[in-house]
């Protein structure tokens, strides 16, 4: 009678055990939510969620050939999309991150659905205190290899 009344006793206690913790994300994922949350900022237009993510050395390569500005250029660029509550809506399709062995630098590359179509973003984040903070991220638009000649026709033709 004694094992009975001890069996819910120690459901319950599993429970308060297992039932109130939650797994601590792995780096990965966390990196990985941090881009998405990046790229939801963008989204929203929201100037100091989206520069809160970046390191303050921070480095963004854009698709034009002009386009390689520090944190402070790419924040002048943006303010006065941001502030009409205009933003880039940027969602992954898949995305691939490596980590440092001394989990201080994180790398990843992206395949995004952008205005521009089908994007590849890269980026670089370093470990600053407990926080990951992205450093450089490098935004190219991608260009089958079968259009590739009409692409540098298109960008002759420009010039």
């Amino acid at each position: 009678m004694k094992t009975i009344k001890l069996i819910p006793i120690l459901f319950i206690g599993f429970y308060f055990i297992t039932g109130f913790t939650t797994p601590k994300p792995s780096a990965t994922e966390t990196i990985d939510q941090l881009i998405d949350k990046w790229h939801q900022s963008a989204a929203k237009a929201n100037y100091v969620e989206y520069f809160q993510f970046m390191a303050d050395n921070f480095i963004f390569m854009g698709t034009d050939p002009a386009e390689r500005w520090n944190k402070e250029q790419f924040g002048a660029f943006c303010k006065p999309y941001f502030d009409q509550g205009k933003g880039w809506d940027f969602r992954k399709i898949e995305r691939h991150i490596e980590i440092s062995k001394d989990g201080k630098f994180a790398w990843f590359d992206e395949k995004i659905t952008t205005w521009m179509k089908d994007c590849r973003g890269s980026g670089v984040l370093m470990k600053v205190g407990k926080e990951w903070k992205l450093s450089q991220y490098n935004l190219a638009v991608l260009i089958e290899n079968d259009k590739i000649q009409d692409f540098i026709k298109l960008r002759e033709a420009t010039k």
